[in-house]
């Protein structure tokens, strides 16, 4: 009642009439609905509103936990919480709904294809015990496709019902296309995606998991760079961090240690020359205050860069060329040239960042993540990704999700907070004090 035709239901796709009495004792309705919007402004022009299905346990399942074969796959770059994830999945299947057979398929969709990949093991209690201790996935993991006939093939003989994909854009791509492949051919496979990128860039994801994780570890490199830095005169200690489209980390990082005065991002351009680009607002921060600091992401410049066109890594993605070292040989020529003195120190962090444990908080996320995936996949919802908005967990269609992107607005509250912390004011950035007294 009451809905307009902007608003769009996320409808999921199911493999089936649920027949089955749920174990939970608490269920939700196939009927609730998360809309995208929070806040509606009344002043604003029409936009079309999402609605998608609300996560949780079903009071009917299609699958009957006796008889059913889950498999858990890893895929991708390392990432905090990535063990959690596993972990939870595990127990939920296990103690939640009794499902007592649960594979971890090896080394990414690599181990999906019996030819090229290792033999996948039964998960057990005893075996996931203590894995959340540690960073990295216990599962192995690997970048680049598999032969879909060969994978659904495999999961076919072994009996499989339910896959867990664990991973980014691509990782979830395939999941749908084995699940579209096993339609085809009458098994019913549900295949729902837990969403894995440090880079916090997924669409309907608030948040991530690993992301603060990520910028709890920035922060502390950051803070020895300001260490560096400040410890010499005309110091400067320029820090190359994680974020290939998207500067998230960057900027969480900024704002969390509050040592930064240049932050450089992929969304916005970077202009190097000229009275306002990045070289001469930095010579006039050293003249003033004798050291620097610089965040970048790994993403931002690469415009500067001479890159090669179209070239791509084995997961798709567009290969990026080193900002970081390119940018240290530009500051060192430019101070050189204008006779200043100055001591750079350069720092890489980017793996020791993302293979560390999950903290406390991105340990809770992984837990709620996985667990909703199995309430999907076990009420027989499949080609969907579970997202988070609003601090509600929803079911978002691998269709949608694939898409979409999430960016840095220039204009939002997390920019203006990077611009508030580091007083920089650069050609790209909208807002922003002038200045080096306006500089910690």
């Amino acid at each position: 009642p009451g809905r307009t035709a902007s608003e769009h239901e996320m409808n999921i796709t199911t493999l089936g009439e649920p027949r089955f009495v749920s174990p939970q004792r608490r269920t939700v309705s196939d009927r609730a609905r998360v809309t995208s919007r929070l806040v509606r402004d009344p002043d604003a022009l029409p936009s079309e509103e999402l609605l998608f299905e609300l996560a949780g346990p079903r009071d009917r399942l299609f699958f009957d936990p006796a008889q059913t074969r889950a498999g858990i796959v890893t895929c991708g770059g390392l990432c905090p919480g990535l063990n959690n994830v596993i972990r939870s999945l595990f127990l939920e299947l296990y103690h939640g709904y009794g499902v007592k057979d649960v594979l971890g398929f090896r080394d990414g969709y690599r181990g999906l294809d019996p030819v090229a990949g290792r033999e996948p093991f039964a998960l057990t209690p005893e075996f996931v015990h203590d894995i959340h201790k540690d960073g990295g996935t216990v599962l192995g993991t690997s970048r680049g496709p598999v032969d879909v006939g060969v994978a659904v093939d495999n999961l076919i003989r072994r009996g499989v019902n339910i896959l867990f994909t664990v991973g980014g854009d691509g990782t979830q791509r395939g999941g749908n296309e084995f699940f579209r492949e096993a339609r085809r051919r009458g098994h019913p496979l549900a295949v729902v995606g837990v969403p894995k990128t440090i880079d916090n860039d997924v669409a309907f994801v608030s948040r991530t998991f690993g992301y603060l994780t990520a910028i709890e570890e920035a922060a502390k490199v950051l803070h020895c760079a300001h260490t560096e830095a400040h410890s010499v005169h005309n110091g400067i200690a320029l820090v190359k961090l994680m974020g290939r489209e998207a500067g998230f980390i960057a900027a969480g990082a900024t704002v969390a240690s509050q040592d930064v005065n240049f932050t450089l991002i992929p969304e916005a351009p970077l202009q190097l020359d000229g009275d306002e680009g990045l070289l001469a607002a930095l010579k006039r921060r050293v003249v003033d205050r004798a050291h620097a600091v610089i965040a970048v992401a790994e993403g931002a410049g690469q415009d500067l860069l001479a890159a090669s066109p179209g070239e791509r890594d084995a997961s798709g993605n567009i290969k990026l060329q080193d900002i970081g070292p390119f940018l240290r040989e530009r500051i060192e020529r430019y101070f050189k040239a204008e006779g200043i003195p100055v001591t750079l120190r350069y720092f890489d962090p980017s793996y020791l960042i993302r293979s560390v444990p999950a903290d406390a908080e991105d340990s809770i996320l992984c837990d709620f993540f996985a667990r909703n995936a199995v309430h999907a996949a076990m009420a027989g919802k499949t080609g969907l990704v579970i997202g988070l908005l609003h601090d509600t967990f929803i079911h978002v269609p691998i269709d949608l999700l694939v898409i979409q992107k999430k960016r840095l607005e220039l204009d939002g509250s997390v920019w203006r907070a990077v611009l508030a912390a580091t007083g920089q004011k650069l050609a790209a950035d909208p807002v922003g004090p002038s200045g080096p007294s306006a500089l910690p």
